[in-house]
């Protein structure tokens, strides 16, 4: 996907969002919709997957930036992370070290597109574009998907005390992974056997 930045003026700073992850308790929205689009990503050439489209044309992006927008300003929001590379997966990750706090997530509940056949590797590594992952606090979580109504989006799980990002799939665990060891893949301090095993 072309990645734009951009530099603009920011009203009032006390209003913007962060990646980490904030205080346990608080629940984890996915906003946007995921497809079966792995095609070009890293995990599609690692695989050597067939049969994945690389991420196309979201129309739905610009709708879904402004409700977004919306609900940080109205300060609904307390943590915020794209889903770009590495797609829903890795922006947990990210967010879970940033914030040095656990997650567990359940992806029976994400968006997705219905007719591609729901697996747990591309709703985890898809690279569909405006997806966005949100922490809300419990008591703010009505008033979101409020302002998020005309928008695809979906509970997906809560941040925890636990130094662990579980993942299950209609309860069913997938992985439940310490921070630490997220830390040490991502400074390249994996073990001969864990490097055996990628």
């Amino acid at each position: 996907s072309l990645l734009i930045s951009a530099l603009g003026i920011v009203p009032d700073v006390r209003r913007t969002c962060t990646m980490d992850l904030k205080a346990s308790g608080n629940k984890l929205y996915l906003v946007g919709e995921t497809r079966k689009e792995l095609g070009g990503s890293y995990y599609y050439r690692l695989h050597q997957l067939v049969g994945h489209s690389v991420p196309r044309q979201a129309k739905a992006g610009p709708e879904i930036a402004r409700a977004l927008h919306r609900a940080i300003a109205g300060g609904l929001v307390r943590a915020c992370h794209d889903c770009s590379e590495g797609g829903l997966a890795v922006a947990l990750a990210e967010m879970a070290l940033a914030g040095k706090l656990g997650a567990e997530v359940e992806l029976s509940a994400v968006p997705a597109d219905g007719g591609a056949g729901r697996a747990a590797e591309w709703l985890l590594f898809a690279e569909s574009n405006a997806r966005y992952l949100v922490e809300v606090e419990p008591e703010q979580a009505q008033a979101l998907e409020e302002v998020l109504a005309h928008v695809p989006h979906a509970c997906i799980g809560q941040v925890v005390r636990e130094q662990a990002l579980t993942v299950r799939d209609d309860q069913d665990v997938l992985f439940s992974l310490p921070i630490q060891a997220l830390r040490d893949a991502w400074r390249g301090h994996l073990t001969a056997d864990e490097e055996g095993g990628r």
